[in-house]
């Protein structure tokens, strides 16, 4: 825990940054939303909290670099012996826009790309999630009033809560057969989405959580809450750390989901 104790302590000041931007940004009138190449929304509420986070890290973490959604870029590049931080300003800002409170900022931090730390802070549900290699995983309005959270026991899928994002991303991917094979195996499934059904699945509520098309921003600060929390967290093909799409699971149930779901390739190292 002392090796990124600061940094934890500067990811809850980043967030706590972000919440004073978000929360008065959510549900406002004069709201400003465009549409980016992708066909994604962005929100003055997203490129005003990566603008903030950004000069904060300047000031506190010049050496370190920093991806994030709305800027990209980065001020050091990836690979051996490098820290990098990585920020989702606002993920679920389709929730956003439509004044759904299911939306928190997202912020990691990576060792030679491996993901050792990461925050959620979801202001409008009034909850914050947080993790650091070797420190545990832990849950609540603010570190003073925080709980570890841990995954469930459940051990076959008869009796495991699955949670997913959409179908027709599966249906895109020539997988729908497979995650409807999922749903019907499993003893309740909801679309929960983004961040949320991870977190869940952090503090024991859901089983497991599956999506089939991320960037490293969507999964760099969940990864350490899932694992420390004692999940088990891949890409389709088995493969631990961020990839373009994600398996996490209670660990018990990780084979299964990756027998019916996953890519047909071996996992490679």
């Amino acid at each position: 825990m002392a090796r990124y104790a600061d940094d934890l302590a500067l990811a809850h000041v980043l967030a706590d940054t972000a919440d004073s931007i978000s929360t008065t940004r959510f549900r406002a009138l004069d709201l400003n939303v465009d549409t980016k190449p992708d066909l994604t929304p962005v929100t003055d509420a997203d490129t005003a909290v990566e603008q903030a986070i950004r000069s904060t890290l300047a000031r506190t973490r010049p050496r370190d670099g920093v991806l994030g959604e709305e800027f990209g870029g980065g001020t050091a590049p990836a690979g051996r012996g490098t820290r990098r931080w990585v920020i989702d300003p606002i993920d679920g800002t389709k929730n956003f826009v439509r004044g759904v409170p299911i939306w928190a900022t997202l912020i990691a931090l990576l060792e030679d790309d491996r993901p050792v730390l990461g925050l959620v802070s979801a202001p409008a549900l009034g909850r914050r999630w947080w993790a650091a290699t070797g420190h545990g995983a832990y849950a609540g309005r603010h570190p003073t009033s925080a709980s570890p959270i841990r995954v469930s026991r459940v051990r076959r899928l008869a009796d495991a809560s699955l949670c997913y994002s959409s179908l027709t991303g599966w249906e895109e991917r020539g997988r729908l057969d497979g995650m409807l094979d999922l749903i019907r195996r499993s003893w309740r499934s909801r679309a929960y989405g983004d961040f949320y059904g991870y977190m869940l699945l952090a503090e024991g509520a859901v089983d497991a959580m599956v999506e089939p098309e991320l960037s490293l921003w969507d999964l760099a600060a969940l990864i350490p809450i899932v694992t420390e929390a004692g999940g088990t967290f891949t890409d389709l093909a088995g493969r631990p750390g961020p990839g373009e799409n994600a398996v996490a699971s209670n660990g018990p149930l990780h084979p299964d989901l990756l027998a019916r779901l996953g890519d047909p390739r071996p996992a490679t190292a």
